[in-house]
């Protein structure tokens, strides 16, 4: 709550003082004892330890699916591993592969959690259990002939490549512990190993032989300088980075990799190329030539390796050098979300058709999104025998964005089978897209606008296109592609399937979500899309995936995970709607208490994430779904729903839209609170809660929210935040999707950060914070300061640091401390607030 008593001036100085003053950690540490891990109530424990949901891959020619089971939620003793910290990763020391080996969606290319894979033939129902190694198992990598996969296996002392057969389902290893992961997930971008064309052989990424014993760290020689060259570079926050000489020898130990051509038959290994930290190492679809993006030198202490200089060569098929494509130079430009480019070229990939031809993009305003330019890109393509110069193929007024969001390994653009490359633009300031068709295979030819779209109207999202095994090859009949997508409605989503008309921008819907479910498409099987693969849920039963037909109207069932029995179960929720007292209008999903009574007044927590938004139109657009499965979920950012079994009611995801486009922060403070007395209100109007017994809570920028609400406003009794960050001062160069630094707008800065408003906050406030949190912006240390100054102001304040925990929580004992720690504060603070 303000005090309104001190002059602003006053105030602020005071608060930097303080600031000044604890940057040194000089602070007495009281209540800092080591406790043991908590455990909340067995019910909510067990819901917590329900398995998560099984994934599903679907082969090229869509005749078998396999059913990839995942494991539950690993042991603290599984995180606390030997590991490094380098160029922005970090890389287990034992295995030369991802630390974080527990996310199944960011390394899936690489490992994963898997348990076990179910093969299943869609032409005939029949499905057979495959015998894998039964533990850490990555996601299926189809064959080009869908005749078998390859997957990766981590086992103790390195990661395996395996194979499986789907005529007979036999499996079998094909190397041994010595596959290199280091420089894939470095780079973001390409997995370690990938098929050739011929189905015959697998390229990978080895740990070179006779590599030796890593380098040990010795005597200093001397310091680690860092020292500017005069110009601009506003780059980000970012973890984990290269500190010194010594960090520079363990990067080049750790991600330098021999490329191998693997026989499946014989398992020979032929030796491709030179040894090298290969960001990206692809064959073009005639397997004639090799596409090599190389992490050079120097290297940075201020950027992660994927912003290191590069070398990108075409290769020969016996791996000889045929051109030297690029040299791309350290990128130190903000961030790409803000309109930023790297200069020079960017993001080659192979156009996969034939003949062989790359295609790629250039800035033409040095990459700067201040500098005046009437056009910002260009794509580029070099054709084969590349002894030629590159040719134009689109420029664009705004930065050219990939086809869809998930780009990575396939590559940043879709093609139709004809050689033309959809390509769309994003214009930041007011959120416009447009998406472009534009042959890559002819001279002369003009790019044709496929559609415009405002990314604020999730109503009349086109969705993303559809493309063969997750390639970058559009699933296509005759004209016509595939888009899906959420399909945002005033009821909620209902996702879809369209099929859309190159030639003619008709479209047509084949599928959408229907009656109180939510089913999204994961698989178009054939390029009439008359067989899709769906992940088919409700509020009360669980995802399962199913085979529609839906040509002849049939379906087949390709799991069966049965609801189980807990208290969710009997949980009621629905979709609510309300207004902001400006008349923006705002919704969210309200859950009540198993064998909740209408009348009854319960304590409630709300749960949100703030948005931006460019206008009061988007803003008001519902997003989500109120008939999404209810039970157990795999992110650390959906337990707050186990509040339930303590007798809460939740309001999940409550609209804090932030409108005003690229000034939308002007007026951070008053939106958010605004937003927060809606949902209150119309909590309390509902019959539903008292306004004394009210909590708010919220993960990364909802903990922000959190902090920034209990400064700001009286609305809430209490709140928990997790993995925040609370001074804007340590992210000058702006965050989320502010793009004017401290420098130009100070009071911007100190308005929204709450650790300049500690003396303000007199509700008591819980912090989490994962001790090796790598996400740019929140520092461990932004939790640490924060709770420094609050315990200097007198607040009533607990912070909790999680060992061996990154942005989100994955540990069984840290996701079940987390919700014990949660309940009790919410318990004194919320639920009984009126006794106190």
């Amino acid at each position: 709550m303000p005090s309104g008593s001190e002059p602003p001036f006053m105030k602020l100085t005071r608060i930097l003082a303080l600031a000044l003053a604890l940057s040194g950690a000089v602070l007495p540490n009281v209540a800092t004892a080591q406790e043991g891990y908590r455990e909340p109530s067995a019910e909510a424990a067990a819901i917590l330890d329900i398995p998560p949901p099984p994934a599903a891959s679907a082969s090229p020619d869509g005749d078998w699916m396999v059913i990839t089971t995942l494991q539950g939620m690993p042991g603290i003793a599984e995180r606390a591993v030997d590991m490094v910290r380098l160029g922005g990763v970090r890389v287990n020391v034992e295995t030369n592969g991802p630390y974080d080996t527990n996310v199944y969606d960011r390394n899936s290319s690489y490992t994963g959690r898997g348990t076990g894979y179910r093969l299943i033939n869609l032409r005939t129902g029949q499905e057979r259990d495959l015998a894998a190694p039964a533990t850490n198992l990555g996601p299926p990598m189809w064959s080009p002939d869908s005749k078998s996969f390859a997957f990766l296996h981590t086992a103790a002392q390195g990661i395996e490549l395996w194979l499986a057969n789907t005529a007979d389902g036999t499996v079998r290893r094909l190397t041994g512990p010595s596959i290199n992961v280091a420089s894939s997930i470095a780079s973001s971008s390409d997995a370690p190993c990938a098929w050739m064309s011929d189905s015959r052989r697998i390229l990978c990424q080895f740990v070179p032989s006779g590599r030796g014993p890593a380098p040990k760290r010795g005597v200093p020689t001397g310091p680690a300088v860092q020292q500017t060259d005069g110009e601009k570079a506003p780059v980000w926050t970012f973890t984990n980075l290269l500190t010194d000489e010594f960090d520079e020898r363990l990067f080049d130990y750790y991600m330098t990799a021999q490329p191998m051509l693997v026989d499946v038959a014989s398992g020979e290994l032929t030796p491709f190329g030179e040894p090298g930290i290969y960001e990206s190492l692809t064959a073009s679809a005639d397997g004639q030539y090799f596409l090599a993006t190389r992490i050079t030198g120097p290297y940075s202490y201020l950027v992660p390796a994927s912003r290191f200089p590069k070398q990108v060569d075409i290769l020969a098929a016996d791996g000889t050098l045929v051109r030297e494509l690029a040299s791309v130079p350290l990128n130190t430009a903000g961030p790409e979300s803000m309109g930023w480019a790297q200069p020079g070229e960017r993001w080659h990939q192979w156009r996969p058709s034939s003949p062989a031809a790359i295609v790629y993009v250039e800035p033409l305003d040095e990459g700067n999104p201040s500098v005046e330019a009437p056009y910002r890109d260009r794509m580029m393509v070099l054709e084969a025998p590349f002894t030629g110069k590159p040719r134009e193929v689109l420029r664009t007024e705004d930065r050219l964005v990939p086809t869809s969001p998930d780009g990575g390994s396939r590559g940043r653009f879709a093609f139709t089978a004809q050689g033309e490359v959809m390509a769309g633009q994003f214009r930041g300031a007011t959120r416009d897209t447009r998406m472009w068709l534009a042959d890559a295979g002819s001279v002369g030819s003009e790019a044709r606008l496929l559609w415009s779209h405002n990314s604020d109207d999730w109503y009349g999202d086109p969705g993303e296109p559809v493309t063969l095994a997750g390639g970058a090859l559009l699933r296509q009949d005759g004209d016509w592609i595939y888009l899906t997508g959420e399909g945002g409605s005033p009821e909620g989503d209902h996702p879809f399937l369209d099929r859309f008309n190159l030639a003619t921008g008709q479209t047509e819907r084949l599928f959408a979500t229907e009656g109180a479910s939510y089913e999204t498409v994961v698989a178009v099987l054939d390029d009439e899309a008359s067989r899709i693969v769906t992940r088919y849920e409700t509020g009360t039963t669980p995802a399962n995936y199913r085979m529609l037909d839906l040509a002849g109207g049939s379906q087949m069932a390709l799991t069966q995970i049965a609801q189980p029995e807990h208290a969710l179960s009997w949980s009621s929720k629905r979709l609510v709607n309300y207004t902001r007292s400006d008349g923006v209008p705002l919704s969210g999903t309200l859950y009540l208490p198993p064998n909740y009574r209408e009348g009854d007044k319960v304590p409630a927590i709300v749960w949100a994430y703030p948005r931006e938004f460019a206008s009061k139109q988007g803003a008001g657009q519902v997003r989500g779904s109120p008939y999404r499965y209810s039970g157990r979920s795999n992110r650390v950012s959906s337990d707050y729903l186990l509040f339930l079994t303590q007798g809460y009611a939740v309001l999940a995801d409550a609209a804090m839209p932030i409108v005003g486009g690229l000034e939308a922060n002007d007026t951070y403070v008053e939106q958010l609170v605004a937003n927060a007395q809606a949902a209150v209100d119309m909590l309390v109007d509902a019959g539903v809660t008292e306004r004394s017994t009210v909590g708010i809570a919220g993960h990364s920028y909802g903990a922000f929210m959190t902090a920034n609400l209990l400064a700001h406003s009286d609305i809430f009794a209490a709140g928990y935040a997790l993995s925040g960050a609370y001074n804007r001062t340590l992210t000058p160069f702006g965050f989320q999707r502010e793009r004017r630094t401290y420098w130009e707008v100070p009071e911007v800065y100190h308005a929204m950060s709450p650790f300049m408003h500690a003396p303000d906050i007199n509700e008591p406030i819980l912090l989490f914070h994962g001790e090796i949190d790598s996400n740019t912006g929140t520092y461990p240390i932004q939790s640490q300061r924060f709770y420094h100054a609050l315990k200097g102001v007198g607040a009533t304040a607990k912070l909790e640091m999680m060992p061996y925990e990154d942005h989100a929580y994955v540990a069984r004992e840290s996701r079940l401390h987390t919700l014990a720690e949660a309940f009790d504060w919410f318990d004194t603070y919320v639920k009984h607030a009126a006794e106190r």
